[in-house]
């Protein structure tokens, strides 16, 4: 036994169904040799990879008609990986990424799930510059400014792995931290679109939801590196 217990959930999107291995509740909590904790990752944010959560669907959602032709794209945070799996079956350059163990397993399990390839994966560190990851076009990510200081971890983690014609696809529950975000990658010269979604079935007006769509045009990257 893993220490934990799971559970399947079916998410529609698009026009497909996607079988997804979560954790079975909130509850669950498995670090026998301390490697979570040497990641920082305390037992309480222990299990938050392993749900899907609303912000993530909502990425999900728009990763499904989102136009990928030939565009390498980072997803931050990935947890159970459901904004890379659909992707990934759409025939996507992806990387998932995140920093806890047992994000990449729980990956590759979900991948199989919907018979689709493995979803490459790299364990990052947003504070932690790693080089061999190289840039993208696109950046996506969702709910990843929790707390009030990712939003500087970030930006700076854009402007290592993105270039002059890039684009961030953030969703965010409005927590209210994206706002210095915003600012930090005005900075860098990306300009941003904001849509204001439904979290969950039966919200209605005013959406707490936020869609952010950054981009960052060549010219305007090379006034910001002035």
């Amino acid at each position: 036994m893993p220490g934990y217990t799971t559970r399947q959930q079916v998410i529609h999107l698009g026009d497909h169904d996607y079988r997804i291995r979560a954790l079975s509740d909130r509850q669950q909590f498995a670090d026998p040799d301390g490697h979570a904790e040497r990641l920082g990752i305390s037992s309480a944010q222990w299990c938050l990879f392993g749900q899907v959560w609303p912000a993530g669907r909502l990425l999900a959602e728009a990763m499904s008609r989102f136009d990928i032709a030939g565009k390498r794209i980072l997803e931050l945070g990935c947890g159970l990986g459901l904004a890379s799996l659909v992707l990934q079956r759409r025939g996507a350059d992806v990387i998932a990424s995140d920093v806890h163990p047992l994000a990449e397993p729980f990956l590759a399990y979900n991948a199989a799930l919907n018979e689709l390839p493995a979803v490459v994966y790299r364990q990052l560190r947003w504070d932690v510059p790693l080089p061999t990851l190289g840039r993208f076009d696109v950046v996506i990510g969702s709910d990843v400014l929790y707390e009030r200081d990712h939003a500087s971890l970030l930006a700076a983690l854009v402007d290592r792995h993105t270039h002059a014609g890039s684009e961030v696809v953030f969703t965010d529950p409005g927590r209210g931290n994206s706002a210095p975000f915003t600012r930090a990658l005005a900075a860098q010269g990306f300009s941003v679109e904001e849509e204001r979604c439904p979290m969950n079935a039966g919200d209605t007006p005013p959406y707490r939801g936020h869609l952010l769509h950054y981009r960052r045009h060549a010219f305007a990257a090379n006034e910001a590196a002035r």
